[in-house]
């Protein structure tokens, strides 16, 4: 049987998919993920991905592009040539899937699975409906298993990527914490600031720090790092970044795709998180984490880009000191796991 599993979203919401992707892979003999082009990094590194589709929608992002430039007819025409069996459409709880349905169906696919609050007329073959409180991960593995793609016996259902490199030679040898001050949107992130604050009060704590981030925040990594972080800015793909955090102590981040990659590789995370969309559904899944960060703040839920409440203070009331005891809390709990 050939396999779809589409999730057209960001390089974290395609993370989040791992554990569908493993399900549907567990009973195909190919799977073919349809993924934005900033989904398409995590895709490639998700077990179970045999091939990549990448095709930006109109109706997904911050900044979609217009229907006449998105090629609509190629995609069809591609899937077609695909002849896939069956499809599974993953999407945030506040996402129709129906656009992508009724493409797929365009294309011939043979059985269209999804979460659907919306009624999809002849567009699903299996509607199903998510629970309330599920987080994004568990949301995405319901979905599969409605539509019979349960996990291989011993899967754990955690996030998991494809083996990452070997990194000492970028962060040095020995403990790190990693810190990775961007996040996709400015409501998410901590200030440079304290990002800085932390960096120094890390080194001061008696921890090496490696402070990461994209090729358009090498500004941001140098000024974080300061004269005591090892600056990797705009050094790491993200294969390589998956690398760095797997040998980390701990990582320090926003609700953005490094935490869901830090879990990915089972590192525990410090989540600096604004609760512009619910923790319940969007934290670092299936690893230890301390989350800080006014989650009753009034910006709640308002999936905000910018920070709706002057001077940020659901992350700004963080402290720096807040953070060390976080990273040490952490480090604490894994040693007493690993003592018992």
């Amino acid at each position: 049987m050939k396999s779809l599993v589409v999730r057209l979203d960001s390089f974290g919401d395609v993370l989040l998919a791992g554990p569908a992707v493993r399900a549907v892979a567990a009973h195909s003999a190919h799977v073919t993920m349809v993924c934005g082009p900033k989904g398409e990094p995590a895709a490639r590194l998700l077990p179970g991905v045999d091939d990549v589709i990448v095709w930006e929608a109109p109706w997904e992002g911050f900044d979609p592009p217009a229907v006449d430039e998105a090629d609509v007819d190629g995609l069809v025409r591609r899937l077609r040539e695909g002849a896939f069996d069956t499809a599974l459409v993953l999407t945030s709880f506040h996402q129709s899937p129906l656009p992508t349905a009724l493409l797929l169906r365009l294309a011939g696919v043979g059985r269209i699975g999804a979460d659907s609050v919306d009624h999809p007329g002849r567009l699903l073959d299996v509607r199903h409906r998510r629970l309330p409180g599920r987080h994004e991960a568990e949301a995405a593995l319901d979905t599969a298993a409605a539509m019979g793609f349960l996990p291989r016996p011993g899967d754990d259902g955690r996030l998991r990527v494809v083996p990452p490199p070997d990194t000492v030679a970028l962060t040095g040898d020995g403990p790190y914490v990693v810190v990775h001050p961007g996040a996709s949107a400015p409501a998410r992130a901590w200030s440079p600031g304290r990002c800085a604050e932390a960096v120094a009060l890390l080194t001061d704590a008696g921890h090496r720090v490696v402070v990461t981030g994209g090729p358009g925040e090498r500004e941001l990594t140098r000024r974080v790092s300061g004269d005591t972080g090892a600056d990797l800015g705009g050094r790491t793909d993200p294969r390589t970044l998956a690398g760095v955090l797997r040998m980390a102590d701990a990582v320090v981040c926003g609700n953005t795709g490094p935490a869901h990659l830090a879990a990915a590789v089972g590192t525990p995370v410090v989540s600096l998180f604004a609760p512009v969309v619910p923790a319940g559904r969007w934290a670092p899944y299936g690893v230890p984490c301390v989350l800080l960060g006014d989650q009753r703040a009034p910006c709640a839920d308002s999936r905000a880009r910018e920070c709706p409440v002057p001077g940020h203070p659901c992350l700004e009331e963080v402290t720096a000191q807040d953070v060390v005891r976080a990273v040490q809390k952490l480090l604490k709990e894994r040693v007493n796991k690993e003592s018992a």
